[in-house]
């Protein structure tokens, strides 16, 4: 494929890697205005934004692996042309058990997009050092997508109705259904055989059980259908893996980990996702709560975060050409441990600028590994298995931010009720409830509520430093000592990487 046309194809890939991450992050600022317009419950609610991550997770492996086998450029414009019908019928719900089910449908054609612009880059750059570079500026655009996600939705809510959020979507997938059969190749694996529907089923619903129930980790009162959640997934995902191990062409080719780079790789992906969630989790809340900013203002200043791994991934290319992809993933997780740190100094009138050069710095320092390290992930496999690789690294970016939201969630919440000494179970509610106090208790009442999530960010913010100096430390240890003698073009990937 000609350079040229390599580069006009990955900006067509563009479109729907940011498009997915807005569509994760949009809706949290749409959400209480649709609620309110469609009736929608409290249950109801939780199920209208979790519905399509769900999906996404549950469907990723599954639709990865079906591209290699019936054709990734197939696979990614009909899950285009079925996320843009989806998201008009989206806008013009009439009421919120329709708006689940076509987020749950939305789903899974969002799981059709990511593996498959991951895999077609493989295809079309050869060359190791521009399909590093391509895959640095496709991870930019998906975390700039994430962060943009708000910040448009709230300029779209300033002046449309809540159905607009979702009508963004359109334009970019009529772009992308017009220019991808002209400059994106197709490609299937030659092996490719059936789709094993057993292993399908298996994959769903361990993914939807593990998912489901680290998010329920998160809700008070529900310890035993989180429980039974996580065990049931837990009892699903050991019945995958057994038939995969089985099966001479598996759904999911599990015998990849026995490298233990790209093991690294994936373990870091997912322990970074949940410090990355996590931390977003708490510095929003608290940039409202606390420091009183307004949602879309919040949105804004919380940009930083992925932007800053916008730039880390598009300047890891040339960190790779200076040193070793290991040392420079280490490096980089070493700086996002620092900026973590900034956030156990947040107080007073420094807070907002140490909140914000935190989650920077902190973001900015994971750029390497999402760009180098997905990058390995997607090399180290022969090109007929490239989609099935991608989704192992989506999945674990996917399954990592729930798990953040779930764990460091729970973790700044029982900080939270220790240093109110249980009065208060949630900072919303305090805001809540000093409101129908007289004036002086209300306002005694705040302060202390704040002064409580302050401490919980603190601790957040310790806990985040430890997973990324810990994964620093990992990276380093399990690179390869020697560089491996290549055997085949694709096996020629540098033990350093």
């Amino acid at each position: 494929m000609r350079v040229n046309r390599a580069w006009l194809g990955l900006a067509v890939l563009m479109l729907p890697t940011s498009i997915v991450a807005m569509d994760m992050t949009a809706l949290l600022l749409a959400l209480p205005r649709l609620s309110a317009d469609l009736g929608a419950s409290n249950v109801e609610q939780l199920w209208i934004s979790d519905s399509y991550g769900l999906m996404v997770a549950g469907l990723v492996i599954t639709m990865g692996t079906l591209g290699d086998r019936i054709g990734r450029r197939r696979l990614l414009l009909t899950g285009a042309a079925a996320f843009a019908a989806l998201s008009v019928a989206a806008a013009f719900a009439a009421g919120p058990l329709m708006l689940i089910a076509v987020r749950a449908l939305l789903g899974v054609a969002g799981a059709t997009l990511a593996p498959s612009t991951l895999a077609l880059i493989t295809n079309m750059f050869r060359d190791e050092r521009q399909r590093g570079q391509a895959i640095a500026i496709w991870a930019s655009c998906q975390f700039t997508g994430g962060a943009l996600g708000p910040v448009l939705a709230g300029l779209l809510l300033q002046h449309f109705w809540w159905g607009s959020v979702f009508l963004g979507a359109v334009p970019a997938m009529a772009v992308l259904l017009l220019a991808g059969p002209v400059l994106l190749p197709e490609f299937r694996g030659d092996r490719a055989g059936r789709l094993d529907p057993a292993s399908v089923g298996l994959s769903l619903v361990s993914a939807l059980l593990l998912v489901y129930g680290v998010k329920q980790l998160s809700l008070q009162g529900a310890p035993a259908a989180a429980a039974a959640a996580l065990v049931g997934g837990a009892a699903v995902g050991a019945l995958f893996v057994r038939r995969q191990l089985r099966l001479p062409e598996p759904l999911l080719d599990l015998r990849l980990l026995r490298s233990r780079p790209f093991t690294a790789v994936l373990v870091a992906l997912v322990l970074a996702g949940v410090a990355m969630a996590g931390t977003g989790l708490v510095v929003t809340q608290y940039l409202q709560s606390v420091l009183g900013h307004s949602p879309l203002a919040s949105a804004v200043l919380f940009a930083p975060m992925g932007l800053g791994v916008a730039v880390g991934t598009l300047t890891a290319p040339l960190l790779a050409r200076r040193m070793r992809h290991t040392t420079a993933i280490a490096g980089g997780l070493a700086a996002s441990a620092l900026g973590s740190l900034l956030l156990t100094g947040v107080h007073g009138s420094l807070a907002l600028p140490l909140v914000m050069t935190g989650i920077a710095v902190l973001a900015l320092g994971t750029g390497p590994l999402f760009a180098l390290g997905t990058g390995l992930v997607v090399g180290s496999v022969p090109p007929e298995r490239a989609g099935s690789a991608a989704s192992m690294s989506e999945t674990g970016n996917y399954f990592g931010g729930s798990l953040g939201f779930a764990l460091l969630g729970v973790l700044a919440a029982v900080v939270y009720r220790d240093r109110t000494h249980g009065t208060s179970d949630s900072l919303a509610g305090a805001v809540a409830a000093s409101r129908r106090l007289p004036a002086g208790r209300g306002a005694e009442l705040l302060h202390t509520a704040r002064e409580a999530f302050t401490a919980s960010l603190h601790t957040v913010g310790v806990a985040a430093a430890v997973i990324f100096a810990v994964l620093s430390v990992l990276t380093l240890t399990l690179r390869p000592a020697a560089r491996p003698a290549p055997t085949t073009p694709r096996e020629q990937v540098r033990a350093s990487r």
